[in-house]
């Protein structure tokens, strides 16, 4: 099979499309034939050398996510049949013509999707889902969501209509504020260079959205952090009493200060998630939750992926290089 491959760590040119082994399915696995996937920043981590995949993922094929037909039912699978439609997510190896998943992760591709709205949905809404779920959000709260113009961040933005949620949102520019506006986002603000690199700046902005643009005037009962660095510590300043942060990405570093006062002051709770390592079970539960939460909304149209820009896998480089210019808004997705 065709697939991308690392060649070694380093910028986007060191992908090279390259002729692999098809991957076999073992015990209650599927071979699902790929006709659609996406890119994540994991992908540029992996690629650069700072980002290993887990155990039982190809080391030098990436992709996270994928949306295909079942080309073929391994030992004991018995859910799904030939020809079927699913998509999910993967440990690595979802930028190739094939990927190996367990059946139990798998779930039907809603027939009012295309290959590339399916291909940009599942990194996305199932972060976003899980992580609202994990904050135990809630009807009536406000939830601050960094990077609102990325793929997980228009998800959030429309999961928190559907919920009833108030959404706030941070972008580096007004114009990707007015895509999440298009979505359902409530209020946003766009950071300078100058403010980010200033902590003080960057609390004071941050506490002035939530505060004055939250549901009860408190501040933020969510936080989804998608940037780390110091984003994460001011965010603190900008929660109401008893709020969560769900830090999901480092975009913006994974090393900073915390201001431990203001956590038991407003007896905050700041936890991290991440996907690609959890254990099967804990995957499979996930996964059945979006098929039964999140995949009806989008079979309706009540919400739906946004696409940045489409390309072929052979144009895998110049996908890298879309996702790095940091000019997205939404899914930069690959057909396969």
């Amino acid at each position: 099979m065709l697939a991308a491959v690392i060649t070694r760590p380093g910028p986007p040119d060191v992908l090279e499309l390259r002729e692999v082994p098809t991957p076999v399915p073992g015990t209650e696995q599927l071979l699902v034939r790929v006709r659609a996937s996406a890119l994540n920043r994991a992908d540029l981590h992996q690629r650069r050398g700072h980002y290993p995949a887990p155990p039982g993922a190809p080391a030098d094929v990436p992709g996270l996510e994928y949306a295909g037909e079942v080309a073929a039912l391994g030992p004991g699978a018995r859910e799904w049949r030939e020809g079927d439609r699913v998509f999910g997510l993967v440990g690595g190896g979802g930028h190739a013509e094939y990927v190996v998943v367990h059946e139990r992760t798998a779930v039907r591709v809603p027939d009012a999707l295309d290959w590339p709205a399916a291909g940009a949905v599942p990194e996305a809404f199932v972060t976003a889902h899980d992580a609202l779920r994990q904050a135990d959000a809630r009807a009536g709260d406000t939830v601050l969501i960094h990077a609102v113009a990325s793929g997980v961040g228009l998800a959030a933005v429309q999961l928190a209509r559907v919920l009833g949620l108030r959404a706030l949102g941070t972008a580096r520019t007004p114009a990707k504020l007015g895509d999440a506006r298009a979505h359902g986002m409530a209020h946003g603000v766009a950071l300078t260079r100058e403010v980010v690199a200033d902590p003080p700046s960057l609390a004071a902005a941050l506490s002035e959205l939530t505060h004055a643009h939250g549901a009860r005037g408190a501040g933020a009962d969510v936080v989804l952090d998608l940037v780390g660095g110091a984003y994460t510590n001011a965010s603190l300043h900008a929660m109401a009493p008893l709020g969560r942060l769900m830090l999901i990405g480092l975009v913006a570093g994974a090393e900073g200060t915390l201001d431990l006062g203001r956590i038991l002051r407003g007896r905050l709770t700041v936890r991290g998630t991440v996907m690609r390592a959890r254990a099967l079970e804990e995957r499979i539960v996930t996964m059945r939750r979006f098929a039964d939460e999140v995949v009806p909304l989008l079979a309706s149209g009540a919400m739906r992926p946004t696409i940045d820009r489409i390309f072929s896998l052979q144009e895998i480089v110049a996908a890298h290089e879309r996702l790095e210019s940091n000019e997205t808004v939404g899914k930069v997705v690959l057909t396969v």
